[in-house]
């Protein structure tokens, strides 16, 4: 807990996810952040060593300020309006301000939001966008957080007159815009419920869907009311672990003496795919802070393997990976049992990386997601098995990568024939 000479509003921290403000003898802010738990991510400034800055800025603290959220995705919202608005010190001393990021909303006839830099938004900003929130200072607590909000409020990075429907179509997560299904009207609605969200006013969000799901459900337009049905539960029930920072769950492990296993730094997912051993490849997915990270996935075409072998398609493609200077990951997630998690850890032990190996698999009946770990080393099964919903959205999602390239070779490969 802070020292005694620290206020703190209603004289104790809750532990609950909000916002907190540090303010100096004069009552300035200082300092804003947000936190998954108010109580131990602001103990932690008092309880561990930090750099000189961070030092510095604790030295000044007399009291602290906070206000709850009902989830982390709310405390980051308002975590950047309140710094657009107080400009704290100590949130962008030694960092220019332009180097943090920021969502702006295009002015398009089907706008799209995008994230820019503060070197890229200029000074004319307010013409050119239709809105802009920020600065944020977590880029990929924004966008684990974007991507969580587009379940709801489904936007689109499309342009229109496409001949195919993106990928984000068949997950329900764009209107359409990109094959001519939503009209401008329609979508325009969209990004009003989007802009109003980053505003802050998902409260009031919801109570409009309400009254819209009310009045659908009386005029007998079953599937409006039940679309509606399903943005409110999603609102109302956020499961936003992948917007936890990193410190936060830092915080947590110190507390509760874990291993030091990071969930949310990075995962490295991994997934075989042929189909009677042809045009076997592998994927490796990267998750960072609980959030896909797209720019660093890599994709391998099997060479040394004949016929179909996850295990040693496994060894191969971990020994290639390994082999350059990619950044080492904190986890490796196997799709797959104990034969490819022995592979893998082989391969870890091979190259003397020590990094933990974990694998997940259908159940008997495949019916249900079993964890593989190392039964000796029970805190890191602790650890995967509290987070395991993570783990299961990188292993779906190396599998889809990996079904994708698949798929694009086979189909190289007919072309190839039939023009033989």
């Amino acid at each position: 807990m802070p020292p005694k000479h620290v206020k703190i509003k209603n004289g104790e921290l809750p532990d609950t996810p909000g916002v907190y403000l540090m303010k100096d003898v004069d009552g300035n802010i200082i300092y804003v952040g947000k936190a998954t738990s108010l109580k131990r991510r602001v103990s932690s400034y008092f309880q561990r060593p930090h750099d000189a800055r961070i030092q510095e800025m604790v030295s000044k603290i007399a009291s602290i300020d906070y206000i709850q959220k009902p989830t982390a995705i709310e405390a980051l919202i308002l975590e950047a309006n309140l710094i657009k608005y107080y400009f704290p010190p100590y949130n962008v001393k030694d960092k220019d301000n332009r180097s943090f990021l920021y969502l702006v909303i295009t002015k398009e006839d089907f706008p799209r939001p995008l994230l820019v830099r503060g070197t890229e938004l200029g000074d004319d900003s307010a013409k050119r966008y239709k809105a802009v929130f920020g600065p944020y200072t977590s880029p990929r607590s924004l966008r684990a957080a974007l991507d969580l909000i587009r379940k709801a409020i489904p936007w689109s990075t499309c342009t229109p007159g496409q001949k195919r429907a993106c990928f984000y179509v068949h997950l329900k997560q764009c209107p359409g815009v990109c094959i001519g299904e939503v009209s401008k009207a329609e979508y325009a609605k969209v990004i009003r419920d989007l802009i109003r969200f980053f505003d802050g006013k998902k409260d009031d969000l919801l109570k409009d869907y309400k009254k819209e799901m009310k009045a659908a459900a009386k005029d007998k337009r079953f599937e409006d009311a039940a679309d509606l049905r399903n943005k409110i539960f999603f609102l109302e029930h956020i499961q936003d672990i992948a917007v936890l920072k990193r410190e936060d769950e830092d915080v947590d492990h110190i507390r509760e003496g874990e291993a030091p296993v990071n969930i949310f730094g990075r995962i490295e997912g991994y997934d075989i795919s042929n189909i009677s051993g042809t045009s076997s490849v592998a994927s490796m997915v990267v998750f960072e802070d609980g959030a896909p990270a797209k720019a660093e996935y890599r994709k391998f075409r099997i060479k040394t393997v004949q016929g179909s072998n996850d295990v040693a398609s496994m060894r191969e493609t971990l020994t290639r990976r390994f082999r350059n200077s990619w950044r080492k990951p904190d986890l490796l997630l196997i799709d797959g049992g104990w034969p490819q998690v022995n592979a893998a850890i082989q391969v870890v032990r091979h190259f003397e990386l020590g990094i933990p190996v974990v694998g997940l698999a259908k159940g008997p009946d495949r019916d249900k997601d079993e964890l593989v770990c190392d039964p000796n080393n029970l805190e890191i099964c602790a650890i995967c098995e509290k987070h395991k919903n993570i783990l299961v959205a990188v292993r779906d999602e190396a599998h889809r990568f990996a079904i994708t390239y698949h798929r694009k070779l086979r189909s190289m490969r007919i072309r190839e024939k039939l023009g033989d």
